[in-house]
C-alpha cells in the first residue's frame, strides 16, 4: 500500500515512496522458524508425549506470528516519501506520527552505513534543514546513497521551476505596465488611476 495520493499538495507529485528495509522481517522470522522446527521435533523426540507438551511447544509458534504480524503492519505503514515539493515520514499502526521537510529548506543531506549495511543496500539518512527541525535522521533506509541523490535532484528542480515561475511573472508584469502606460497615453484612464494599478501590479 503506497503513501495515500489524498495527502498530497495540488500539483505534488510522488517521486520516490520507500518502506523500512526488509531486515525487520529477520528476528521474527527467525523465531517463526526455531518455533516451526520445535513443534515438529518434540513429539518425535519425546515418545509417548503429552498433549500439555505439544501446547507448550506452540507457544513459541504462536508469539513468533503475532511479532510477524506486527513487524508486517509497521512495514506497510512506514513511509519515507520524496515528492517534487517536500520530503515526508510517516509511520504508526494506528496512532500517527510525520515529519514534513519542505526541499526549499533543506542544507545538507547525508548518509551512512556499516560495511554489513552496504552488503544488505541499507543504512541511515540524516536531512539537515533550516527551522525547528535541524537534523532528522531516518533509519533502514533502502538504497540511501541514491535517495540522496534524488533528493538533491528535485532540489535542484524545485529551484528551477521557481525561477522559471518568477521570470514568467516578471514579464507579466511587465507586459501590464506597457498596457497600462498605453491607455494613460490615450486618456483612457487618469494618471491617479495608472499611478493605482501601476502601485498593485508592482506590490
Amino acid at each position: 500500500m503506497g503513501y495515500p495520493r489524498r495527502l498530497l499538495n495540488d500539483n505534488e507529485e510522488i517521486v520516490l515512496d520507500l518502506n523500512p528495509h526488509w531486515r525487520i522481517f529477520l528476528a521474527p522470522g527467525l523465531l517463526l522458524l526455531i518455533a516451526l522446527a520445535a513443534l515438529v521435533a518434540v513429539p518425535s523426540l519425546i515418545e509417548d508425549a503429552e498433549s500439555w507438551v505439544t501446547i507448550v511447544s506452540a507457544i513459541p509458534l504462536g508469539l513468533g506470528l503475532i511479532w510477524f504480524a506486527y513487524r508486517y503492519a509497521t512495514w506497510r505503514t512506514t513511509h519515507f516519501v520524496v515528492t517534487t515539493d517536500r520530503v515526508i515520514y510517516r509511520s504508526g499502526i494506528i496512532s500517527k506520527a510525520g515529519q514534513n521537510i519542505p526541499l526549499e529548506r533543506i542544507n545538507n543531506v547525508a548518509f551512512s552505513q556499516t560495511a554489513i549495511e552496504r552488503l544488505l543496500r541499507v543504512g541511515d539518512l540524516a536531512i539537515e534543514s533550516a527551522g525547528e527541525t535541524g537534523r532528522q535522521t531516518f533509519e533502514d533506509v533502502l538504497n540511501p546513497s541514491k535517495v540522496e541523490n534524488r533528493i538533491y535532484a528535485e532540489i535542484e528542480r524545485a529551484a528551477e521551476r521557481d525561477d522559471t515561475r518568477a521570470a514568467r511573472a516578471g514579464i507579466s508584469v511587465a507586459d501590464e505596465l506597457t498596457k497600462l502606460e498605453d491607455l494613460r497615453r490615450r486618456g483612457v484612464i487618469t494618471v491617479e488611476e495608472f499611478e493605482a494599478q501601476k502601485a498593485k501590479l508592482l506590490s
